[in-house]
């Protein structure tokens, strides 16, 4: 032949699997198989992902199953032309026929298993999926060699040419060879018909051995049966040729088209170079063609195989889904049939409940008369007490009757309040004053005084300050002892010690409480301080005239002194020491308020320092407040330790904000202040009445304090009962005539709509179009839809742990559009997985029209969507007090509670008959699940939708409500009033 086909090689196009001539490196060739477009739909896999999300079994099955290896079909070519086939993995479809077989009869025993082998099913089609992207994965290496494939086309399309043009050369030669044939055919004819058939018979036998002879005609015969031969060959060897070359540009034409399979072919370029020269020689045999054609019935039986494995899963995925809805279906008759158990037993409790309530009526009876005969002990005892203070206030006013009234009458002018100064220049007096006491440039009892007319704002001392303001220190010290007086005050000294303070130090509702407290019992005459620690994390900028006095205070902890350094300045016109403790551990600056392993140190060391400032500056208050465990420490330390140094002018108050949190640890951390572990290490003191070996701080707080409150009436009963007392509910009981539930109030010049500085329209109850303006403000800012201006916004403000009822929230959010309405959550969560819930969610609704969470803490946010909102949901599993249903009414926002604790004494539901309407401002629901909430919710929407003027007016309504501090306060005022008349009238007796 004048050229051979270099390059040669067959590929098969099947639907499910490309076919690709590796070399193995022993001069065999081997063809590998591999998924290159499963047909496994993704329909499917993810159908059954779902599946296995929403069926959760009550065991797993296979929970650690063998690690499924991939397994290709594999032929093989070695040079004696043998087939060696591997092993082909049958496990998908034998699982795929048991699916099919056991899901024909599935059962919810079976359900397991069943699933099992769906999972296994999934393995194997993602290890051919797996297998299809290894080899899109050789798709760059093969670009690389693209254009020499496409070179070496081109040789053999010269090369076909070229062979094109032997057939040409041929045909013109077998066309001699039929002329010559022919002339033969008549020579044969004559020596016929002559008769000479045996002279001629030799004379052909000798030219088929192949003697021509060149004189005599016939010698053409041979010619002619050697060039038919050759012929035969080349046509044979043409043919062959051709086919190749056919079946080769077919396959460069899906080439060309389908990049896909290129990738495949031209991955194994270099093994096919070296093996196309062995396939030249055998390209012919008709041997090798039978291969051929038996590899590809081979590969046909395998694509029928993947064929019926597909059809099964696809038989698997449909019962699959008629089991779901099987199972969907006997889960719901399940829980009405719960439903109705549950049913069952209410009106058999009922039933039996119906038959002891008389028993218990006379019960209730019985302990309503011994409820009424201590109340009238009680009665008659602060009765007595009344009267004692009445007659201390009598003997006080024929004191003053005593008096040279000319005398005082000439200096009432001069003492007579001012009240156009500000707080803030009041406290700033008053901390000036303390400053020369703790510098020791004035004494302690002429400090006192100095105090008292600070206190009663009077016109001389606020004088003489602006007078000397701007003068040396020693001549406005020489003015201010000049001012001194022995008058008296009738208001109290209170200080608070607290670890938060708002808006310096905030965490929860107690930084709330403090200024809030602190500042309405300012404004109604009383000398109010607050001691703080000095956090490094603090809001500093929010802090007033901060400086360091240039003194030391020493306190006692751990066996030894250690020195304190003490700040002070005004935060919300309020006066405020800050102790900063000199201490190697440096408890305050660690970049956090609470959450330390040494917490416990941290504040028993600070309680100790607060008192000891207290008494080496002379102080002598009448009430000493202290909050929550962090603080719980003064009252035993005030009883047991500077009472007997001096500081003993003080009853003690404590107010605990939320029992959940009680500061307990081992007993022996307990000396490190002073206190003696083992006589305090008591049942009837401040041993945890659930673990012995540790103290209370909380329980010490209760037992040595004089005053016990928490922030609602209805928490104050919760928390008496073995469930809302977190163990210290018998304590409670113990101390109960000392224990009571005042209400907070709110800061109501810093939550005013009328005057926010945050809101970009400022409203009142008398104009509610800025509610409007607001509304739609919010919605452009998150990227809401304003499309319907009346959609109602459902806001929550909130820290996401489980006490606000995280379930009940996000079931709120879905609730909520699904009934037409808006949401807007602004909080995040301490707690790693909830916070993640919720940013998978906040993900979820990224860019909906109606949905936002923003899982941080903004407080102008904050004030934006209380204006904003027209509902706000509170579904507490428990609540101390709350503040957030007080804003929210303030700014026109209707609250929507769970009726537990302070939500329950400041949340009326409009549909309560036996509630007064001028008190009914909300919506409630009992039960903490997802039924209570939906029936609130659809209430408050259906108002809301159905009848605008009602709804309008309960608005109008909430916003005039006083939740301000002033009802608190006077409270308060009165507690401390009575224990400090007993604690006198103690003293006179």
């Amino acid at each position: 032949m004048a050229s051979k086909l270099s390059t040669s090689f067959v590929c098969w196009n099947l639907s499910g699997f490309n076919c690709v001539n590796r070399s193995n490196g022993n001069g065999r060739i081997v063809r590998v198989s591999f998924p290159a477009s499963c047909k496994m739909r993704n329909r499917s896999t993810f159908s059954l992902q779902n599946k296995r999300q929403q069926i959760k079994p009550s065991t797993e099955v296979g929970l650690r199953q063998n690690q499924v290896e991939e397994e290709d079909s594999v032929v093989s070519f070695n040079n004696d032309d043998s087939v060696d086939k591997t092993k082909e993995t049958t496990a998908p479809s034998a699982i795929n026929i048991n699916g099919a077989e056991q899901a024909e009869q599935l059962s919810s025993e079976q359900l397991e298993d069943f699933l099992g082998m769906i999972r296994k099913a999934e393995k194997n089609i993602l290890l051919l999926n797996q297998a299809r992207v290894r080899a899109l994965k050789d798709l760059e290496k093969i670009l690389v060699e693209k254009d020499a494939l496409r070179g070496e086309i081109n040789v053999l399309e010269i090369r076909l040419a070229e062979t094109d043009a032997q057939i040409k050369l041929a045909t013109e030669e077998k066309v001699h060879v039929e002329l010559l044939e022919q002339q033969l055919e008549k020579l044969r004819n004559e020596l016929v018909e002559k008769g000479s058939t045996e002279a001629v018979y030799e004379e052909s036998r000798d030219l088929q051995n192949g003697d021509l002879r060149d004189a005599h005609p016939l010698s053409n015969k041979g010619i002619s049966h050697a060039l038919s031969k050759e012929f035969n060959s080349l046509r044979t060897e043409n043919a062959s040729l051709k086919n190749a070359i056919e079946s080769f540009k077919t396959q460069f034409s899906i080439v060309k088209n389908n990049d896909g399979r290129l990738v495949a072919l031209e991955n194994e370029r270099s093994s096919l170079e070296s093996a196309l020269k062995d396939l030249e020689s055998k390209l012919c045999s008709q041997e090798d063609a039978s291969k051929l054609s038996t590899l590809t019935v081979e590969c046909k039986d395998l694509w029928g195989k993947v064929e019926n494995l597909q059809s099964l899963l696809d038989k698997a995925t449909k019962q699959a889904d008629q089991a779901f809805i099987v199972l969907q279906q006997n889960q719901d008759l399940r829980r009405k049939v719960d439903k109705l158990e549950t049913s069952l037993e209410e009106a058999n409790i009922y039933k039996l409940s119906s038959e002891k309530l008389q028993n218990y009526n006379e019960l209730m009876k019985q302990k309503i008369k011994l409820l009424e005969d201590r109340l009238q002990k009680s009665d008659q005892e602060l009765n007595s007490y009344v009267q004692l203070y009445q007659n201390s206030v009598k003997e006080f006013q024929d004191t003053l009757d005593t008096l040279n009234l000319k005398e005082e009458s000439k200096g009432r002018t001069a003492e007579e309040p001012v009240e156009d100064m500000s707080w803030e220049f009041w406290s700033k007096l008053l901390l000036l004053i303390d400053g020369w006491a703790l510098e020791k440039k004035i004494s302690v009892d002429d400090a006192s005084l100095l105090r008292e007319k600070v206190r009663r704002r009077e016109r001389r001392i606020c004088e003489t300050f602006l007078a000397y303001e701007e003068e040396s220190e020693h001549e406005a010290v020489s003015a201010f002892l000049g001012l001194l007086s022995s008058a008296t005050s009738p208001g109290l000294h209170v200080i608070h010690i607290t670890a938060e303070m708002a808006p310096v130090a905030k965490v929860g509702g107690l930084a709330d409480v403090v200024t809030g407290l602190g500042k309405a019992l300012q404004k109604k005459g009383h000398l109010v301080e607050i001691v703080l620690p000095k956090y490094d994390c603090m809001q500093y900028d929010r802090v007033c005239n901060l400086r360091a006095l240039d003194v030391l205070i020493e306190s006692h902890f751990d066996g030894q002194l250690y020195k304190n350094k003490i700040w002070v300045g005004t935060v919300e016109g309020l006066p405020v020491y800050f102790i900063e403790p000199l201490h190697p551990d440096k408890f305050f600056w660690r970049g956090e308020y609470y959450g330390e392993h040494d917490d416990f140190k941290r504040f028993s060391f600070f309680s100790r320092a607060a008192l000891d400032f207290l008494l080496q500056t002379g102080k002598k208050p009448d009430i000493i407040h202290c909050h929550d465990w962090q603080t719980a420490f003064i009252a035993p330390l005030y009883w047991e330790i500077f009472v007997n140094k001096g500081l003993n002018s003080a009853r003690i108050c404590f107010t605990c904000h939320n029992f959940e949190y009680q500061g307990t640890a081992a007993a022996s951390e307990l000396d490190s202040c002073g206190l003696v572990s083992k006589s305090l290490n008591r049942s009837d003191r401040m041993q945890d009445n659930s673990a012995p070996h540790k103290v209370n701080s909380v329980k010490g707080g209760i037992v040595f304090s004089n005053i016990v409150t928490t922030v609602s009436p209805t928490y104050a009963q919760e928390v008496r009962t073995k469930e809302g007392g977190h163990g210290l509910d018998s304590t409670l009981s113990s101390h109960f005539r000392k224990f009571i539930g005042i209400l907070n109030g709110i800061d109501t010049d810093a939550w005013n709509p009328a005057s926010d500085v945050f809101l970009p329209v400022q409203y009142n109850a008398a104009d509610l179009q800025g509610k409007v303006e607001n509304k739609q403000a919010l919605r452009r800012r998150l990227g809401l839809s304003s499309a319907d201006v009346t959609r109602p916004l459902v806001g929550c403000i909130t820290r996401l742990v489980p006490q606000k009822g995280v379930h009940l929230i996000r079931h709120a959010i879905y609730l909520t559009l699904e009934l037409g309405g808006q949401f807007v959550l602004l909080g995040s969560s301490p707690v790693p997985s909830i916070q993640k819930e919720f940013e998978s969610i906040a993900n979820k609704f990224k860019n909906h029209d109606h949905v936002r969470l923003i899982l941080k803490y903004d407080e102008p946010l904050s004030h934006e969507i209380y204006a904003a909102s027209d509902m706000f949901i509170i579904p507490s599993i428990f609540e101390p007090c709350g503040l957030t249903q007080m804003i929210s009414m303030r700014y026109g926002a209707i609250p929507i509670v769970r009726k537990t604790g302070g939500l329950n004494d400041s949340v009326f539901d409009v549909d309560d008959d036996t509630i007064p309407s001028q008190f009914q401002n909300g919506f409630t629901f009992a039960n903490a699940d997802e039924q209570g909430l939906k029936g609130a919710l659809v209430r408050a929407l259906n108002l809301y939708k159905n009848n605008p003027e009602s709804w309008k007016q309960l608005v109008q309504k909430d916003m005039n409500i006083d939740f301000s501090w002033g009802t608190s306060a006077a409270q308060y005022e009165k507690l401390y009033s009575m224990s400090v008349a007993r604690a006198r009238a103690a003293k006179r007796a």
